[in-house]
């Protein structure tokens, strides 16, 4: 197919444009596409998806508004395609007028698929959401500040059990095995199931012994199928990732007893694969009462244009801060980070609030925990509801770095410190210290890191041993014995003891400067417009906060569109236009 070329000559006497000059505001999403699309994205843009020979596609500038302007409506394929037929401003958008001869009246909803698609598996995924943000560079919109924030996106598929991950999963390696190496694993298959069809196999559901007993047999036919894949020497890569996904499923929910059976395990495996339809979803959670499947969409935003400068998509259970990097990248060296390698799955980013440690010390014990109640560290990122906006600070930002804005979520230590190396001034809260049964926390205690010693609220001090790793414990043993703050203290017969992690004089800092009256307007005024940003991009069910394609690339081009879509529309808002010196917003 080779590339389509839009007509740039239009019909002055043409009604359906005359009647939108006069009756669509000069703000609207629309106008600003009829007057610069060719300047957004032209045509010539998106060459590189076509070839010499072959029939003339759609314009892609065309496709592309249309794009855009299903993002903003929350439109299926199709119902963008009806509204590009029918609406007025939909075709005033696209440069095309009324529906006489010569003009586009309609074309396939499988245009669009096919755009995703060729884009998907171009070297430059991203170029629309990049074309508005460097016009918004152009035109003086984006400063250093910049606002991170995520939103649960919503997974398109089922949650499966273990019963039907095993089962699809043993399905799926017999779909993608050649025609021998699939009959070499049935042959190895004991249980009487042609693992044809789709769903849950017969069963006595309310049988325990039987539940059990078919628990036992699909783990047996998965380990079995598996062998013979092992044994085989087939190269094809369809094959390996389908084996792969199999030993995932087949591990990671069930242990094997002392009796030789495979039983499913009372627990939940940290990165448990959720769906064999999409085994890049994973278990997230808001709060600790609030828990969704999917994945997440990470944001920056320029707090002063409401630009969004940048997008991630990573599982449900990577941590908000583990998608920092990426989020700056503008301000990294390029090597160091892009969007399709976005952070690997790692943890949840909030943890419940009322967390008994203190949870600003990523992958370091804490200072305040009790060891009666001591609750070892998950490598969180931050507690709390990241709707409170908690987090901390670090760096000057003098070396020309962001002035990054933040939940709780980026207050790790680990953060800080790669924020203080980006040159960055982390406008990010750090949570507070917090003790099990509202015992004294970390901040009642008098920690000195220079000295190497740490004092406690009844004026005991005792030295701090700091291990090879950076973490130090401070352990007060027999003073607690007749220590009339004992209760308010510790429960623990063995006395208190102090966890100061690497990064504890960046903690510190943080938490001393966030008091600040300042510091705080100045948070207030720049870190909710990400939060705005956010529930703009999320208002609609289809493809905003509910994922309409499956897999992480897919939900990823999504979420870069509807981001794209929306900076246009913004940069509508904006007044931005083009003249002969290049862009120029009416607010500059």
């Amino acid at each position: 197919m080779t590339l389509g070329v839009a007509e740039r000559q239009g019909d002055l006497l043409d009604e359906v444009t005359r009647h939108c000059d006069e009756a669509v505001p000069e703000g609207s999403v629309y106008a600003l596409l009829h007057r610069e699309r060719d300047n957004l994205f032209p045509d010539g843009m998106f060459a590189d998806l076509f070839t010499s020979t072959g029939r003339r596609s759609v314009p892609p500038s065309i496709v592309a508004t249309v794009m855009v302007l299903q993002k903003l409506g929350g439109l299926s394929d199709r119902e963008a395609c009806e509204r590009f037929a029918f609406d007025v401003r939909w075709r005033y958008a696209c440069g095309l007028g009324g529906w006489d001869a010569g003009q586009r009246a309609s074309f396939a909803h499988t245009v669009l698929v096919d755009m995703r698609a060729r884009l998907r598996d171009s070297n430059d995924p991203k170029r629309v959401f990049r074309a508005t943000t460097d016009l918004a560079a152009d035109a003086g919109l984006l400063g250093v500040k910049r606002a991170l924030d995520s939103a649960p996106l919503f997974d398109a598929v089922a949650t499966q059990d273990t019963v039907t991950l095993i089962r699809s999963a043993i399905r799926g390696l017999l779909r993608a095995a050649p025609a021998a190496l699939a009959a070499a694993i049935r042959a190895a298959l004991v249980r009487h199931d042609d693992y044809t069809a789709a769903g849950k196999p017969p069963c006595d559901w309310d049988d325990a012994a039987a539940r059990e007993l078919l628990v036992d047999e699909l783990v047996g036919d998965g380990l079995a199928a598996l062998g013979v894949v092992e044994q085989a020497t087939t190269a094809d890569p369809a094959v390996g990732e389908a084996a792969a996904l199999l030993a995932t499923v087949v591990g990671q929910d069930v242990e094997e007893g002392d009796d030789g059976v495979f039983r499913i395990a009372r627990r939940v495996a940290r990165d448990r694969v959720i769906s064999t339809v999409d085994p890049d979803a994973r278990h997230g959670h808001k709060t600790s009462a609030r828990r969704y499947d999917g994945y997440k969409g990470h944001v920056a935003v320029d707090p002063d244009s409401e630009i969004i400068t940048q997008t991630a998509v990573t599982p449900a259970n990577v941590g908000d801060a583990e998608a920092t990097q990426t989020l700056l990248a503008e301000f990294v060296a390029p090597s160091a980070t892009t969007h399709d390698a976005a952070p690997a799955a790692t943890t949840d980013d909030h943890d419940p609030p009322n967390n008994d440690h203190d949870p600003t010390n990523t992958g370091t014990p804490h200072a305040d925990d009790d060891p009666a109640a001591d609750t070892p560290d998950d490598s969180h990122d931050a507690a709390g509801d990241p709707d409170d906006g908690d987090d901390g600070a670090a760096g000057d930002g003098e070396g020309g770095g962001p002035r990054v804005y933040g939940d709780a979520a980026y207050g790790s230590g680990d953060n800080l410190e790669a924020l203080r190396k980006m040159g960055a001034t982390a406008m990010t809260k750090v949570a507070p210290a917090t003790a099990p049964g509202g015992r004294f926390s970390k901040d009642r205690f008098d920690v000195d890191l220079q000295a190497g010693t740490v004092t406690c609220p009844a004026g005991q001090t005792v030295g701090l041993k700091v291990a090879a790793n950076g973490n130090g414990t401070a352990t007060f043993g027999g003073l607690c014995a007749d220590c009339p703050l004992r209760a308010q203290c510790t429960a623990s017969p063995a006395g208190r003891s102090v966890n100061v992690g690497p990064h504890e004089a960046l903690l510190a800092a943080a938490r001393a400067r966030q008091a600040d009256p300042d510091w705080q307007a100045d948070y207030r005024a720049n870190r909710p417009k990400v939060e705005r940003k956010l529930a703009h991009l999320v208002r609609r069910g289809h493809g905003g906060r509910r994922a309409r394609v499956r897999g992480r690339q897919r939900v990823a081009q999504d979420w870069d569109w509807n981001a794209a879509a929306h900076n246009i529309a913004r940069l509508a808002m904006l007044g931005v236009r083009r003249n002969t010196t290049g862009w120029q917003a009416a607010t500059a």
